[in-house]
């Protein structure tokens, strides 16, 4: 389990907090900048989508930010974004670990999804159909693949980083043995559901 629930004792939380940092980098393979790795060490159990509320976050840019999250990570015959509380992960990074100048491209980001919504459709992002949605994104990430760091690169990082230190997708998703044994370098990925390794 990567996030800890409340009522697990501070030691068994120490624990799965260091797991989560070993999980994400090994996933990623690359290391995380601090304010991130931050937020996994400290971040609890997040919220489903149906419970969960903003807590820095406007009640608008929440429901855009899931919206966009929902449309990076749909849910198919697996989980998605918004079943493992993308969004509420997202809103804890934007409020607590982000740099201030990475906060102002989150939320121009978020505002510039809706501005072009209503331009294209006369609607708010999450009033799009999913096409409309995927159009709209599509057409925003096309204009800023010049750019270095973009709202897309950011929330993308954001959103499949929430995805995969869910205790969901760790479980369900990647292939989960609480009680690893021996270590075997080199197996068919056949022999373990062809899944990767949660970690």
């Amino acid at each position: 389990m990567i996030f800890p629930t409340p009522s697990e004792s501070i030691e068994s939380a120490a624990m799965s907090r260091r797991e989560a940092i070993k999980r994400a980098t090994l996933f990623f393979g690359v290391a995380l900048s601090p304010s991130l790795l931050t937020g996994l060490m400290q971040a609890a159990t997040a919220p489903g989508a149906a419970t969960a509320k903003p807590v820095y976050l406007s009640a608008k840019q929440f429901e855009t930010a899931g919206a966009v999250a929902d449309r990076i990570l749909p849910r198919t015959d697996t989980s998605g974004a918004l079943d493992v509380g993308v969004p509420a992960f997202i809103d804890l990074m934007y409020g607590k670990y982000l740099l201030a100048e990475d906060q102002k491209v989150v939320a121009a980001g978020l505002a510039e999804v809706e501005a072009a919504s209503v331009a294209a459709h006369k609607k708010i992002f999450i009033q799009l159909t999913a096409t409309q949605q995927d159009a709209v994104l599509t057409t925003l990430a096309e204009a800023s693949k010049t750019k270095t760091r973009t709202f897309f690169h950011q929330f993308k990082e954001l959103t499949v980083l929430g995805y995969f230190s869910s205790e969901t997708v760790g479980k369900e998703v990647l292939h989960y043995d609480p009680v690893p044994g021996r270590f075997e370098a080199c197996i068919p990925l056949a022999e373990v559901g062809n899944k990767a390794w949660t970690k």
